[in-house]
């Protein structure tokens, strides 16, 4: 496997990890519904372990641009490789994103709260109410 499709692999893992988890804490009927901030730690701490577990040791999974260009900007990664990394977190956590709004796309049309909706894919200062 190459480093490009492992950072596509370990990104969209933690996005079905950490998506998922929003999504089933905030959406009506979902099996978490109401489960908490304890739940939603849990599972984006989970998403990080399984996309570095997944990944690691091909790409390093940096699994976040901020990462790759912290590591860039201090000398540990080459500047050469990071459009290619941003590149491919960005697809994997676009495909990510994607696996998790169909698979509860039951619950978003259920759900009436656009802002817990919103939540599942993004953070606002009103995430903290719901959860």
């Amino acid at each position: 496997m190459s480093p490009f499709i492992g950072e596509i692999l370990g990104t969209m893992i933690l996005i079905i990890f950490g998506g998922g988890v929003v999504a089933n804490v905030n959406l009506k009927d979902s099996k978490a519904q109401g489960g908490g901030w304890i739940v939603v730690a849990l599972g984006w701490g989970l998403g990080v372990a399984m996309g570095v577990y997944a990944v690691g040791q091909v790409s390093g999974a940096h699994l976040n641009p901020a990462v790759t260009l912290g590591l860039a900007a201090v000398g540990d990664f080459p500047w050469s490789d990071v459009p290619g990394y941003i590149t491919a977190q960005m697809i994997g956590a676009f495909l990510g994103g994607c696996i998790v709004y169909f698979h509860f796309l039951p619950h978003f049309r259920k759900e009436d709260d656009k802002a817990l909706k919103l939540a599942v894919f993004s953070t606002d200062s009103c995430y903290s109410a719901y959860v």
